[in-house]
């Protein structure tokens, strides 16, 4: 299990190394435009001598991984916040996208996991053709579509929340009021409508596939109920692949979603990716590049990790 584990984490990090290498050089090979303004504009060339902007890609690049390395230096916000370090940028707008997700997981996960069960147990039914019929329709509408329903039903129509998310200071200064709170339910929900028809739909699918198994007959055999049968072995040995897939969901709460937080303003690391591409802003577009990259790989590490703890039976690497 060490060996596998070790074996991704540096096939992890040659894949990051890749990404970041053709990020940087695409990203830089955009122009970027000098503030209007006379000292900032000595002041960005100055730095941009320094850090070899005017020498050849490849010297750039050796200079920006020296600088990761040795001085955890990813660089410095020229547009989206003057002179502040492009890690700190990234850091100050991750509550946001960590809270918004996260509610959105705790919402979405139980709902999917009773509707999934629900439908498994009443397979070929009314009720599971109707779970799954509207598993279907959830799964197939793309999350801007929720969110630009949400805005029309819950702040047009009915007048009951706000259009955007609050900004610190309308919301008292903290992310962990009522107020914030309650500014956050739309893009919540909007997030949870794909999650949920997702985990309900591969709930129902592994379940169903338990339900039938022998050990089910063995343990009916036994005495057991059907209930009793169901949720001590059915359920349990179906929580085995979905409880990665969860598990995956919690992990890439950190990447947020680049969509909803446009549409509700949400100030995350999501919003703020597409605003480094648009204002060029390289060394920001550059660090949460590595921070998506690092985000979604460390996710799919756990995921594969986490098998082999929750089924003994499971060992990664094995032959």
């Amino acid at each position: 299990m060490w060996k596998y584990v070790i074996k991704r984490v540096a096939l992890a990090a040659v894949s990051l190394f890749v990404i970041a290498t053709v990020c940087f050089m695409l990203v830089r090979a955009l122009p970027m435009e000098l503030p209007s303004d006379k000292n900032m504009q000595e002041i960005i060339l100055a730095r941009w001598e320094a850090l070899g902007y005017d020498k050849p890609l490849l010297v750039q690049y050796g200079i920006y991984l020296k600088n990761v390395f040795t001085a955890w230096d990813f660089g410095t916000s020229w547009q989206i916040s003057y002179l502040t370090p492009a890690w700190q940028v990234i850091t100050d707008r991750l509550l946001s996208t960590v809270l918004v997700n996260l509610y959105a997981l705790l919402f979405s996960v139980p709902i999917g996991l009773l509707l999934g069960t629900f439908a498994a147990l009443k397979k070929n039914r009314w009720q599971d053709h109707l779970v799954s019929t509207g598993v279907s329709v959830f799964v197939s509408i793309p999350s801007y579509v929720y969110g630009f329903l949400m805005q029309y039903v819950l702040y047009s129509l009915l007048n009951a929340f706000p259009l955007h998310v609050y900004s610190l200071a309308d919301a008292g200064g903290s992310y962990f009021t009522w107020k914030m709170f309650y500014s956050m339910i739309p893009p919540v929900l909007a997030l949870s409508f794909g999650e949920i028809a997702g985990l309900c739909r591969f709930t129902r699918a592994e379940l169903t596939e338990a339900l039938v198994a022998d050990y089910m007959l063995f343990a009916k055999a036994k005495g057991l109920t059907n209930r009793q049968a169901t949720f001590r072995h059915a359920f349990k040995n179906a929580m085995v692949p979905i409880l990665p897939m969860i598990i995956s969901s919690f992990a890439l709460i950190l990447g947020g979603s680049l969509v909803i937080e446009q549409i509700f303003s949400i100030p995350g690391v999501g919003q703020l990716y597409v605003k480094s591409i648009n204002l060029r802003d390289y060394d920001v577009f550059m660090a949460n590049s590595i921070f998506y990259t690092f985000v979604g790989l460390f996710a799919g590490i756990l995921v594969d990790v986490s098998y082999g703890f929750l089924d003994p039976r499971i060992r990664m690497g094995e032959k």
